[in-house]
């Protein structure tokens, strides 16, 4: 999920996923859209990222050609050599048989949680700075943009399979990359979601940059860059009918509603969402908690400011007063020895807010959606609080839906849990917690005959289990009384009803 500066272009991008072309006027309105023939347009992304890139900013250059990528990763090498950037004694050979030398960006496509970076781990599509090339063919890189720390040596053998230059990317590749701008560079044969891809890499800045010089050769309809005065809006009304495989009408209308109907989609969407609508709020909580000026600051701009606000989110859905836990939380214990306060808050935010306020009876059940995703709460625009509405009743329907489709099909997993119950009281009871477990099945593509398939990796996976092992917990239960009534009603030896 991308934390975008500008509020329109969190709405926009979620248009453009869609394939809705009002995203091309938006993105034209902020000039985002720049289009010219092929080679210009290349000239024009590089200098721009060159730009960005003298001028502090962490930037990537995008294409939907491999060998364009290719081209572009040794353009950018070679400046940065011929400026001293780059230098050293030794030189690493990657994945595709480029180099890397001190001073050099890479991007590592590898999950590897075993090459520990700080607080976190390897993952596929970080990007790092090379600090030094060993003798035995290693690399020591440091996280792109840490001060300090975040720092991993990558053996040779990871290094010839998974690290390649991290200047430019293909748009297929581009998952999981965020950056403060991005440069994308756009022709007639992309497709939608490589578009979508592409142009929410960047945080402040991702702009496109079309050739109309090249006509579509991978898709058999007619496309607007076929025409001698194809525009640059022109071309990208076209990519936005380019879907990524040739499917019947049918099968085009299910798998849409399969991709981007899920309740992983759905909550992606709605947790995205909340994170723009929430942002003021929670940068104000920051900078009145105590915290210098400076460390607000800070912590308002790091990568972990999303996860700290999806964690406030939470804590507040638990019934926890967060304008009140905050500052107590930033007054328990300083943050001298903290390679990243909001890191560290997040995690003190969690350990605090673990269980729902109140105890016993008194205990307050979270606001969840279809019981496993918070409810954004405080105040926002009427156009975010409806966005998010929209959001919470398709995610409340997909899990119904997913449930009514296992218990028709005779899933294993249903069978397994027990029969819903005749008595109404026990029925809802049965229904609203089977309801959860199928949500997390869908959430986490659960396809296992379990119900909860492989024990979670995640953090939020971990704590969406516990509340899906909950769920099914008082499905157990249901059963319980169900027997000591049936011992209670049958008589013992004397004739007398027990």
């Amino acid at each position: 999920m991308h934390r975008f500066t500008h509020a329109w272009e969190k709405a926009t991008s979620l248009d453009l996923r869609h394939g809705r072309t009002e995203a091309i006027d938006a993105y034209d309105s902020h000039a985002r859209i720049i289009d010219g023939e092929t080679e210009v347009m290349v000239d024009a992304a590089y200098k721009a990222w060159r730009a960005d890139r003298a001028a502090g900013r962490s930037s990537i250059l995008i294409s939907d050609s491999n060998e364009s990528a290719a081209a572009l990763n040794s353009r950018a090498r070679t400046d940065l050599i011929l400026d001293g950037t780059v230098r050293g004694p030794r030189e690493a050979t990657l994945h595709d048989d480029s180099r890397a030398a001190i001073g050099d960006t890479v991007i590592t496509r590898r999950n590897d949680r075993r090459l520990v970076a700080g607080r976190g781990w390897v993952r596929n599509g970080d990007r790092w700075t090379v600090l030094d090339v060993r003798t035995d063919g290693a690399v020591v890189a440091r996280r792109l943009g840490a001060a300090r720390g975040c720092s991993v040596v990558l053996p040779a053998a990871y290094i010839a399979e998974h690290l390649e230059l991290g200047y430019a990317i293909t748009s297929y590749r581009a998952q999981g990359v965020t950056t403060d701008t991005a440069h994308v560079l756009v022709d007639s044969s992309m497709t939608r979601e490589n578009l979508y891809v592409a142009m929410t890499r960047g945080r402040e800045l991702n702009r496109a940059y079309v050739a109309v010089d090249r006509p579509d050769s991978l898709h058999s309809g007619p496309h607007p860059a076929d025409d001698d005065g194809a525009t640059g809006r022109s071309v990208l009304y076209g990519v936005l009918q380019n879907v990524g495989a040739e499917l019947s009408a049918h099968e085009s209308l299910v798998a849409e509603q399969e991709t981007w109907g899920t309740i992983a989609q759905l909550a992606a969407e709605y947790e995205t969402i909340a994170a723009a609508a929430q942002r003021d709020r929670w940068a104000t909580l920051l900078r009145a908690s105590g915290l210098s000026e400076s460390d607000a600051a800070a912590a308002i701009e790091s990568d972990a400011f999303g996860p700290i606000a999806a964690e406030l989110r939470r804590a507040e859905a638990n019934h926890h007063d967060v304008d009140a836990l905050l500052p107590r939380l930033v007054r328990a214990r300083g943050f001298d020895d903290a390679d990243d306060i909001a890191a560290v808050l997040r995690h003190r935010v969690a350990a605090a807010t673990a269980r729902a306020v109140g105890s016993g009876r008194s205990r307050m059940a979270p606001r969840l959606i279809a019981g496993l995703i918070p409810e954004a709460a405080s105040d926002m625009s009427g156009e975010m609080h409806a966005a998010l509405e929209e959001r919470r009743s398709l995610i409340e329907e997909r899990a119904d839906a997913v449930l009514d489709r296992d218990i028709s099909a005779g899933a294993t997993w249903v069978q397994d849990i027990g029969a819903m119950p005749e008595e109404p009281r026990h029925a809802a009871t049965w229904r609203r917690s089977a309801r959860v477990a199928a949500a997390y099945r869908d959430r986490y593509t659960i396809t296992t005959e379990t119900a909860l398939g492989a024990p979670p990796e995640t953090t939020t996976q971990k704590i969406d289990r516990a509340r899906a092992e909950a769920a099914l917990r008082a499905i157990s239960k249901l059963s319980r009384p169900r027997r000591n009534e049936a011992q209670m009603r049958r008589p013992d030896a004397r004739g007398i009803r027990l």
